[in-house]
């Protein structure tokens, strides 16, 4: 099966076929290759994430209470803890923050410290059913 390219389209245009059917008899006669594609990886990482976001926690940490040096150490030692035993998906309780005066302090320690942790991966708030925005998922790398 021969792979056209956008000289092909370009030929077919210089010899009177409109852009627009080219374009479309490419689509419908050939297969579009990205080379860089690996669509059986693709699958498999849309599959473990389905997974890993319907399963329980391997370790819950509350952080309820702490300051934002004592969250940043218990979450370094959490953090650093699920890795040595290979977890995937951690929840972290840090509470609403409804006591603090302006933006939550606990929940904007942990934000932070995900985004500075290299083998944390993805991460959003729990369901409703497991603290709603007072709780956060994190799937480790």
């Amino acid at each position: 099966m021969k792979k056209n390219d956008f000289g092909d389209i370009l030929n077919k245009w210089e010899n009177g076929i409109s852009q627009k059917n080219a374009m479309y008899n490419l689509l419908q006669n050939n297969k579009i290759y990205d080379k860089d594609a690996n669509t059986a990886e693709i699958q498999l990482r849309g599959e473990n994430r389905r997974r890993l976001l319907n399963s329980k926690p391997d370790a819950i940490l509350d952080i309820h209470g702490l300051s934002e040096a004592g969250a940043w150490i218990s979450l370094d030692q959490f953090f650093s803890d699920a890795k040595n035993n290979s977890y995937e998906k951690l929840r972290i309780i840090h509470g609403k923050g409804n006591r603090s005066q302006g933006e939550p302090v606990l929940l904007y320690t942990v934000r932070k410290y995900i985004e500075k942790c290299p083998f944390a991966g993805e991460s959003g708030y729990e369901k409703a059913a497991n603290g709603g925005t007072g709780a956060t998922w994190v799937f480790l790398k």
